[in-house]
């Protein structure tokens, strides 16, 4: 099945967003952010908690732990600490081997 968008013809969302006028910097910012918001419910609900215990235990209130998991806000490092130490994950830096010079 295909869309048509704009006269353009798409049959897969990755020939979308091959297509699109995104720079490479604006789809690695959505990516991230599609990822952290995946892992945050994928750790959330190996853990078994629900969005509530997960506020109390980061000290969020809980629809700001909503508004990350869909991506409404994007959180500040300090949060983002906050909300990872009770699901048991950290930051880390670490190379990107995605986009090689």
């Amino acid at each position: 099945m295909s869309m048509t968008i704009n006269g353009e013809s798409y049959t897969t969302f990755d020939d979308l967003w091959e297509a699109s006028n995104l720079t490479q910097a604006e789809k690695d910012e959505i990516q991230l952010k599609i990822d952290l918001a995946g892992k945050l419910i994928e750790a959330r609900e190996k853990k078994g908690i629900t969005q509530e215990q997960l506020a109390q235990m980061s000290g969020l209130k809980q629809p700001a732990i909503a508004r990350l998991e869909k991506m409404k806000a994007t959180p500040q490092i300090d949060t983002l600490f906050r909300v990872l130490k009770p699901l048991g994950y950290t930051l880390a830096i670490v190379p990107d081997t995605r986009h090689t010079n």
